[in-house]
């Protein structure tokens, strides 16, 4: 099996870009759902963030938009929110791992928005990045629900530039010509994965 991490900055077209490797055939294990689940009402990660944000909960769950607020605030909050749900969140693809294995998977995609900024390529075979024109990339974030310009440059601030990740990608995916044109680049990259596994 070869393990690929998955990445790209905000509004690159990562996840349509990982729902189509799931589609070719790829084991797909997505960072931020898993986090979404740590965060939900009875997620592993609620009574770590309650002990240090108890201002974040909500009805028993992780308000991401609290936390974003707080974190806007106080940037260091989030190193320590990081270093309790990194741990969680690896031992979760772990699982998701050992189960495509035992169903003979391949490919295995991490997708992780964050993959180099937390020094997760160190941990997969290949490094696949998601890419789009800047102004693209600006009109899908933009069309977000509650998405504003402040948010995009404080959220933009904290991932790597996108010139800097295609520089250190193994292959990169261009999510800016339409759905038929990453399909074919997906395609032709999950062949190679499978004849390199």
């Amino acid at each position: 099996m070869i393990i690929a991490g998955l990445t790209g900055s905000i509004g690159m077209g990562k996840t349509t870009a990982a729902a189509m490797f799931k589609d070719a055939g790829a084991a797909v294990f997505d960072a931020d759902a898993a986090v979404h689940a740590l965060y939900a009402k009875g997620g592993a990660a609620v009574p770590i963030v309650r002990a240090g944000l108890p201002e974040a909960i909500t009805g028993g769950a992780v308000d991401r938009a609290k936390v974003s607020a707080i974190i806007r605030e106080d940037p260091l909050q989030l190193t320590v929110l990081e270093s309790f749900v990194h741990p969680l969140v690896d031992a979760m693809r772990q699982d998701a791992l050992k189960a495509a294995r035992a169903q003979g998977k391949k490919v295995f995609i991490f997708d992780m928005p964050i993959l180099f900024e937390t020094g997760g390529e160190k941990d997969v075979d290949v490094v696949i990045v998601v890419t789009a024109p800047a102004d693209v990339q600006r009109a899908r974030v933009l069309a977000r629900p509650g998405m504003t310009e402040e948010k995009l440059a404080f959220i933009l601030s904290k991932q790597m530039p996108d010139a800097q990740k295609r520089k250190r990608a193994d292959y990169v995916i261009n999510s800016g010509k339409g759905l038929d044109y990453a399909r074919e680049q997906v395609q032709t990259v999950m062949k190679e994965l499978e004849s390199r596994a």
